[in-house]
Parts: structure tokens; C-alpha cells; sequence
């Protein structure tokens, strides 16, 4: 209502109507920036993977990859010093070797996913937060998960890429110890001195850790011929020049990572269902003989297979090695343990028929079949099958 005197020559009201907003989350334009500051290192490392291209067209070299936003970022913000599960740290609390061993072995149990693209430049990396959630990763998301609880201990780690007389294109992990240097598969878990002559791995190309990537300029890039001291640029030819100033950058890792408890219940019903389908396969694949199952053999079977996981104890107690050596005085035992990260219930199948153990045709052949699946947190499983043949002596 007016109450303005008629009188008043003129007058005038402010009033807002609300439209709506534009928010700019803080963390957004912290990207901006970087990413601004980060355009001249990303051209400056696609012109380096030209170059060395240029010069050793067949070895690897990755300077940049994709995150799971789509984001172009260097490789070496991949790298950091993150916590492994504590459950693996409280184990062997005098022997720190056994612990990396133990450590190496975790991760080889997380399911391998293959390369969707195998050019160079194009891939996308997981965190190794995500990785660990998900229970799985390619190659190289495995060796930056080493890499990284290596330096959580201190050690001098670093990422290797190159090419393996088994696998083709891998990562592996390398160290620097006292007086050598070792070199860590992370898809087996097993560690290789640099003169081994049993490492499958044929050629070292490059290397990369959280502040520089290197690449091999050697002639002869074998792993026994290789000079490993980076720091030598007649040997390695590294990205940023030393003090550069934009390899100060961000980790995209988190500052740790909080693991989930495995449901030891979700455990032995698997366990059970594994060795329930394995009896049924085995039955199957041998149509026109009669299958035997001796339950004495498995029954020390099922005792052995906990012991080979950590490998703490005996394999075989002495009870159970006096019962062994009655049934050696009976039967010819032939057979072996396997292990394999599980993925899930046909891979174990396929492994056990790959074996051949249940084609033996000799008349009066019994079988003895022990499943032992040891719990790691997020549902990472450890696999063990012990398939037996056992026959009589005449």
C-alpha cells in the first residue's frame, strides 16, 4: 500500500528476484591453475617421447597416461608412499624381507585386467586406492601398488618399464639395495638379482619415480648389461632437467588407504563350492572310468595346503608324515599344489584341467582333492588346489 501523500511528485521501490547461482567450487580452480601451469611439462614430455622414440623406435616409453577423469597428467604423480593392509605388517615383525616378500605376494593375488589399448600414450591408470577397491589392475597399476608400499618402508623404488620374454609388455619394480639391485615382478611376486639368468625380463626401457622420468639411451638394454645409475646422462635421458620447477606437483594418490575386512563366512562357502565343482568336473572328464576319492590323502591334504600359504611351519607334521609314509608303502602318489589369485570359479576349473592329473588310465587309480582359499582384506583371495593321483602297487 501507497503511503505516500498524493502530493509526492514521484518515488521508487528496490526489490530483488532471485534467478539463481553459479557456484565455483574452490578445488576447481586449483585445477584450473594447474592445469595451466602444467601445459608447458605435458608438451615438454610428448616432444621427450618423441624423441626417444625417434632414437630406439622398440622400446617403451610412457611419460604421460589418462586418470579416471580423463585428465592428461604425468606418470610420476602416481607415485607415493602409501600404507599396506596392517593385518600383512603384523606377521613377521622381526623380518622385514619376509614382510616385502609377503607384501609382493598380496598384490600378485589382485586379478590382472588386460590392456585395452597397447599404444603408448593412450592409457588410463586407476589410483592405487582404486585399485585395491575394485581387486583389480593392469600391469602397470600393479607395479606403482609395489612400488608405492616399497616406499613406505623406506626403500628406494622405482618403476620399470620394459618387455619380458613371457609376458611382452610389463612393469615390474626396481630397488636399490646396499650393493644390488633387484628387480620385482608384481604379477608373480617374485624378486630377480640383476645378473639373475633366470628373470624372464629381456629389456629395460624406462624408469620413472615421484619427481623424473629416465629412458634407457644404452645400446644393449638387457637387464644384465644395463647400467642402473640414472643419475648418469650418458645412460638415461630424463625428462625434466634437475630444480625444474613444475615437478613439484600434486600427488593424485591419497595420503592412505583404508582396507575392508573379508567375510571369512563369503570364504568357506566358496571353498566349499570350489572343491563340490572340482570332484563334479573330475567325474565328468573321466566318462569311461570309475572315479575314487581316498579320504586319508585328503585329509592330510587339507593340513598342508594353510602351511604353504605364509610358509611359517612344517609343510608336514609328524603325524601326518607317519601317515604319509603308510600310504607310500601302499600306493605310488603323484600330484602338486597350485596357486592363483581368484577371479573367480572357472579359472580354477580350467587350471586343474590343464594338469592332465585326472587322465590317468591305470585300473584302480584313487584321487585325493584338498581347496584352501586364504582371506587378504577387500576380497583379494589367495587359491590353493591340491589334486592328487594315487595307485596301488602291485
Amino acid at each position: 500500500q501507497d503511503h505516500c501523500f498524493r502530493s509526492c511528485s514521484g518515488h521508487s521501490y528496490v526489490r530483488k528476484n532471485w534467478l539463481g547461482s553459479i557456484v565455483f567450487p574452490f578445488s576447481a580452480l586449483l585445477q584450473q591453475s594447474e592445469f595451466s601451469d602444467q601445459i608447458d611439462v605435458l608438451e615438454r614430455a610428448h616432444i621427450f617421447a618423441k624423441n626417444c622414440k625417434a632414437v630406439f623406435p622398440n622400446r617403451r616409453i610412457t611419460t604421460t597416461v589418462f586418470n579416471h577423469d580423463g585428465i592428461q597428467i604425468l606418470v610420476t604423480r602416481y607415485i607415493k608412499a602409501l600404507n599396506p593392509p596392517q593385518q600383512l605388517l603384523d606377521i613377521f615383525l622381526r623380518d622385514s624381507n619376509a614382510t616385502l616378500d609377503l607384501i609382493a605376494h598380496f598384490v600378485s593375488l589382485i586379478p590382472l585386467m588386460p590392456d585395452l589399448d597397447e599404444n603408448d600414450g593412450f592409457d588410463i591408470w586407476m589410483t592405487s586406492e582404486r585399485c585395491i577397491s575394485l581387486a583389480i589392475g593392469n600391469k602397470e597399476e600393479h607395479a606403482i601398488l609395489l612400488c608405492n608400499f616399497f616406499l613406505y618402508f623406506g626403500k628406494k623404488a622405482l618403476v620399470l618399464l620394459g618387455t619380458s620374454i613371457l609376458e611382452g609388455r610389463v612393469a615390474y619394480v626396481l630397488t636399490h639395495e646396499t650393493d644390488e639391485y633387484l628387480l620385482w615382478n608384481p604379477l608373480t611376486g617374485q624378486c630377480h638379482r640383476q645378473f639373475d639368468p633366470f628373470c624372464p625380463l629381456q629389456s629395460v626401457d624406462c624408469l620413472f619415480d615421484d619427481g623424473n622420468v629416465w629412458f634407457n639411451i644404452q645400446q644393449n638394454s638387457t637387464p644384465m648389461a644395463v647400467y642402473f645409475d640414472y643419475s648418469k646422462e650418458s645412460f638415461w635421458k630424463q625428462l625434466l632437467p634437475k630444480n625444474f620447477q613444475g615437478t613439484q606437483v600434486q600427488s593424485i594418490q591419497p595420503e592412505e588407504i583404508i582396507y575392508s575386512d573379508t567375510n571369512k563366512s563369503m570364504v568357506d562357502d566358496l571353498k566349499n563350492r570350489i572343491e563340490r565343482t572340482l570332484k563334479c568336473k573330475i567325474m565328468e572328464w573321466r566318462p569311461k572310468q570309475p572315479t575314487r576319492w581316498n579320504r586319508q590323502c585328503t585329509s592330510i591334504l587339507r593340513h598342508i595346503l594353510p602351511k604353504l600359504e605364509l610358509g611359517t611351519e612344517r609343510f608336514v607334521s609328524s603325524e601326518e608324515e607317519s601317515e604319509f609314509e603308510r600310504l607310500l608303502q601302499f600306493y605310488w602318489i603323484a600330484g602338486f599344489p597350485i596357486q592363483m589369485p581368484y577371479t573367480n570359479v572357472q579359472t580354477v576349473i580350467d587350471a586343474m584341467y590343464q594338469t592332465g592329473i585326472h587322465s590317468s588310465e591305470y585300473p584302480q587309480t584313487e584321487f585325493a582333492l584338498a581347496v584352501y582359499i586364504h582371506p587378504y582384506p577387500n576380497n583379494i583371495l589367495s587359491v590353493w588346489v591340491y589334486l592328487a593321483s594315487l595307485t596301488r602297487r602291485q
